[in-house]
């Protein structure tokens, strides 16, 4: 894999929320691949544990940080921090994010405000202090996790579905943008994934519905969001920008 046309030797990425879930897949598969990477999360004893495991379980290069990217301060940092350790990021994957589900009447403006930082803001600032550097080697791969929730919803996601649907936006703005220096960026949009995320906000009983509502009948694992991250990241890809792969188990094929 390291040496094929899937393969990252050579490219260093920079993954945000990696410590658990998808974003910890998508580390791993990076890894194995031959990528060598920084990695962030809020918590650094996990962040460092995450970090230790991937490097073990593949020899590459790992890097870490503790980060708050909600905070302006901490996602500023961690662009800078990353550059000054790896001395290049030729891969940004925008992963870290949350939901705090509240009908439209019932948002409060803390939680709006927070939802919109961390899943939308954080994207820009990273995007934007990294690409500077893309741009001087013409080469580069910016991947939004988004959610199939940017193109469909379910009550009480106002802010979830908006700030994914607006990274969908901000990608193919970007990719505009960005296409002349060779720097290409697209969104992954993931359906139901067995993480933690969902496994807390949601009850047996929505659990169970979601399930029926796939082709597949069954939840994906965070490895089936890495392996196409991995894609769209390696030279593979090299043609695909401004794009949204959704990976889905079949969820928005059914009509009811």
């Amino acid at each position: 894999m390291k040496d094929t046309i899937f393969g990252l030797a050579n490219k260093t990425a920079l993954i945000t929320g990696a410590s658990r879930g998808i974003g910890h897949a998508i580390a791993r598969a990076f890894a194995e691949a031959g990528a060598e990477l920084f990695i962030c999360s809020r918590k650094a004893a996990t962040i460092e544990a995450a970090a230790k495991e991937i490097a073990q379980a593949t020899g590459a290069r790992v890097e870490w940080m503790a980060a708050d990217v909600s905070r302006r301060d901490d996602t500023d940092r961690l662009a800078s921090e990353a550059l000054r350790k790896m001395g290049r990021i030729d891969i940004l994957v925008n992963n870290a994010g949350w939901n705090i589900p509240q009908a439209i009447d019932e948002i409060q403006d803390k939680d709006w405000d927070y939802l919109i930082e961390l899943n939308l803001t954080n994207c820009m600032r990273l995007t934007r202090a990294i690409v500077p550097n893309m741009k001087e080697r013409r080469w580069g791969r910016i991947i939004h996790i988004s959610s199939m929730m940017a193109m469909a919803s379910t009550p009480k996601r106002n802010a979830y579905s908006a700030t994914k649907a607006a990274l969908v936006g901000m990608a193919q703005a970007s990719a505009l943008d960005l296409g002349p220096w060779n720097i290409t960026v697209n969104c992954i949009a993931p359906g139901p994934i067995a993480t933690e995320m969902p496994m807390t906000l949601l009850s047996k009983e929505q659990q169970d519905q979601m399930t029926q509502r796939t082709a597949l009948g069954r939840w994906g694992q965070p490895e089936e969001i890495a392996w196409p991250t991995l894609f769209l990241a390696s030279e593979a890809a090299r043609y695909i920008t401004g794009q949204v792969i959704v990976v889905d188990g079949g969820c928005l094929a059914r009509i009811i």
